[in-house]
Formats: structure tokens, sequence, C-alpha cells
């Protein structure tokens, strides 16, 4: 885990970081609606943790606080060709794979448009809410990879799932839900949408690098068909 205050905070039980329970990767649409609650509480629970001797915005690197200063850096930064690692000229795959840089920057540039709404929403998310990453012990649902934890607006986990499984209508189900309980969220819509351009185009980009062409198609017609599905909200 990459921030001690953070690490306090679940080993004290409030979210455990070594759960035990069935993988959820396969869950049938059925099931996941008679559970849905319990992903909804996941994200929630998450959110209550204080951040507030905290700074900034993105994934923790090591230390106690976030790397950017405001989430437009985040978002912006996160794209950055220049920065050092995996992704150093990662521009090159617009030459050598699935993503094209008129997509890329259509989307990116959607996600910047939203990118305001997002601003000074801080709390701790998981980042990385793929099915394939939680568990359930039958009540409550559980995250197994703790390792891209950060701080960002918690629409980011809910994203994350809606991408990995589209048809489970995540948003939709969490706009009615949070209607039928009379729980406020400024701005859903602007929200969701900024965070999951932003993941959409992040994952898109890690399997064009890996030349996973299925993925890509899937994620493309994702990313393509949510200002249609926002706004029927």
């Amino acid at each position: 885990m990459k921030n001690t205050l953070i690490v306090q905070n679940l080993s004290n039980g409030i979210i455990p970081t070594n759960p035990q329970g069935e993988s959820v990767n396969d869950i049938s649409l059925a099931d996941f609606d008679k559970s849905f609650e319990q992903y909804v509480n996941l994200v929630f629970e998450m959110s209550k943790i204080d951040v507030s001797t905290t700074i900034g915005y993105g994934e923790f690197w090591g230390n106690e606080n976030a790397p950017y200063g405001s989430f437009k850096e985040f978002l912006i930064e996160t794209f950055n060709p220049n920065n050092e690692g995996y992704w150093k000229n990662w521009h090159k795959l617009f030459e050598t794979s699935f993503i094209k840089r008129e997509y890329f920057e259509k989307i990116f540039n959607l996600a910047l448009k939203y990118s305001d709404y997002c601003e000074g929403n801080r709390y701790l998310v998981n980042n990385s809410t793929f099915f394939c990453n939680m568990t359930s012990d039958g009540n409550r649902i559980y995250c197994t990879d703790w390792s891209r934890i950060g701080i960002m607006d918690y629409f980011m986990d809910f994203a994350i799932m809606d991408l990995h499984k589209p048809f489970f209508f995540v948003p939709e189900k969490l706009y009615e839900y949070t209607k039928n309980k009379g729980i406020n969220i400024p701005n859903f819509k602007e929200r969701f949408l900024c965070m999951a351009y932003f993941k959409g185009i992040d994952t898109l980009r890690w399997h064009a690098s890996i030349n996973d062409i299925i993925s890509c198609e899937s994620i493309t017609r994702s990313i393509n068909d949510l200002d249609r599905r926002m706004s029927l909200l």
C-alpha cells in the first residue's frame, strides 16, 4: 500500500485489504441486480474515509500525497508522452496500433470538457474496480487489488465497473438508486462522463499497446455509447 494514513484506516477494518470470498468476475446480470447496493456501498464507504490531511489528485506514489495539484493536471499528465516508464513516447501507438490520434484527441477533449465538474471532488478510490478484482462473501463486496489506490472523484470506481461490463448498466442503476434513496449527487452526468471518458481512453491505449484488438473494439463501442446513455437519465 502506498499511503500510511490510508493503510491505517483500511487496516482498522473499515475496508478489509485481504478479504475472503468468491470472485464476482463471472456474476450474472440477475445476481448483480440483486446485490447492486453492495457495490454502491463499497464505493461510498471508501469515499467516506477522511483524506483531508492529504493533498493532490491521482494515484499515490509512495508518500502521503497524490502527485497533481488539480484534477485537470492529473488528467493531462496521465497522457503526457514524455512521462518516464511504460508510457514514454506512447504516441507512437497512433501509427502502429488500433488507437488513432484523431479518436484519442476527440475523447480526451470530452474528458477535459467535463473536468471542471470533478475539481474539488477528492475521495479515496480503489481505481481498479474491475469485476475480476472483487470478491463477495455473500454480504459485502471487497476489492482485492489496491495497487492503484488514489485520490479523485469516486465516480472513477463506478466508471471502471461500467467499462468492464457495460451491459450491467451501472450508471443507470446508480442514478435510479440515489434518486430513490434521496441522495443528491451534484453534476451526476458530467462527473460520470468525465471519469468514463478518462478511464476509457486510458484502458484503450493499454489494450492497443498489447495489440488486443477485440478488447479495443469493445472499449470503443462502450465509449461511443456513453453520451447517449447519459442523455436518457
